[in-house]
């Protein structure tokens, strides 16, 4: 496993019985990836909030949301580092301090590592928990930037 920004790393696997499946979830990201843009914007600009600030759990949610998804959408067939580049985003966005920043990266590993010691291949299951992780990032990424944002 490689890291990059003590981020998880990923390994490129390939299921062509899937692919069907990995292109209808990849057109679900579009979403997902403006609602953590939309987030970026709203906390851009501002000091770094402290940690007890009370969308903190929604944030290392989202991290470990976008840990899981790097992981299992890389398993399924999606090539490059569109979640990683998700994180670091979030991370520049949020500008912790260094403690809040290895909570946040803590997270984003703990949602890849919890799905790279149980699937080694695509599987339906693992499909439906892309779905499933799609589907919360998009609401804590909404919810974030609706009670939160300016």
């Amino acid at each position: 496993m490689t890291t990059h920004n003590g981020l998880a790393g990923d390994k490129m696997f390939r299921h062509k019985a899937l692919l069907f499946h990995r292109k209808v979830l990849m057109n679900r990201a579009s979403p997902l990836l403006a609602a953590c843009l939309a987030i970026s914007m709203a906390v851009t600009g501002r000091p770094a909030l402290a940690a007890e600030a009370p969308f903190e759990p929604a944030l290392m949610r989202l991290a470990e949301v976008l840990g899981s998804l790097h992981f299992l959408r890389n398993l399924c067939g999606e090539k490059g580092d569109q979640w990683r580049v998700e994180m670091e985003k979030l991370l520049e966005s949020e500008n912790p301090d260094p403690d809040r920043r290895a909570r946040f990266i803590a997270s984003f590993n703990r949602g890849y590592r919890s799905f790279s010691g149980t699937y080694t291949q695509c599987t339906p299951s693992a499909t439906k928990a892309i779905a499933r992780y799609m589907k919360e990032g998009e609401t804590l990424s909404r919810d974030i930037a609706s009670r939160y944002g300016n």
